[in-house]
Order: structure tokens, then sequence, then C-alpha cells
């Protein structure tokens, strides 16, 4: 399958191949159907941190008790770890340096 080059911003939540002038934190050669990946856990982040908003006037429950954030954390990760397979060694590097990441 064809491979087509992607950016990927993780704090804007986009996987898009043509930028523009919006910023991005990853180039990455993909081929689309592993981009749509990310655009679905992009798109399932977008819809838990709307339901998450409500939640956070909710001074009741701490963070780490609350299991939207518990779903958003594993999100994340699993989008860098696709970062991690998908890219090339200085980002498999950076990723590494993650505290997270093992």
């Amino acid at each position: 399958m064809e491979k087509h080059m992607y950016y990927i911003s993780v704090p804007h939540l986009t996987c898009t191949a043509y930028p523009g002038m919006r910023p991005y934190d990853f180039k990455m050669e993909l081929e689309p159907h592993k981009a749509r990946v990310f655009q679905k856990l992009f798109a399932s982040i977008y819809q838990l941190e709307t339901s998450n908003m409500v939640r956070a006037h909710l001074p009741f429950i701490p963070y780490h008790m609350d299991e939207l954030n518990h779903d958003i954390d594993h999100r994340y990760k699993q989008i860098y770890a696709l970062i991690h397979e998908y890219g090339d060694d200085q980002t498999k590097e950076f990723v590494e340096k993650m505290p997270f990441f093992s």
C-alpha cells in the first residue's frame, strides 16, 4: 500500500496530510489506514475531554480517582506507542525518553 506524509500534533489532536499553517510535532510517512487510527484516537480523546469538562466542576472527585482521566491517559499512551512504532530513529529516541515509556 502506498504511503503518504502525515503531520501529527498531539497537543492539537490532529493528524493531517496537509498541515497548512497548523503546527505539528511529528512528520511521519504512513499508509492511510494507519493515519486513520491516529485520527480515531484523537477523536476519542476529544470526546472524553468534553465529557470531562463537566466533571471538572465537581471538586469532590480527585483526578487520580476519575475514570475518564485514566481513559484519556491510556489513549495518549497508545498514540505515543504508535508514534514510536512508525517514527524514524530520532522520533523513537524522543519517545523513549518520556517518563511513561517502558
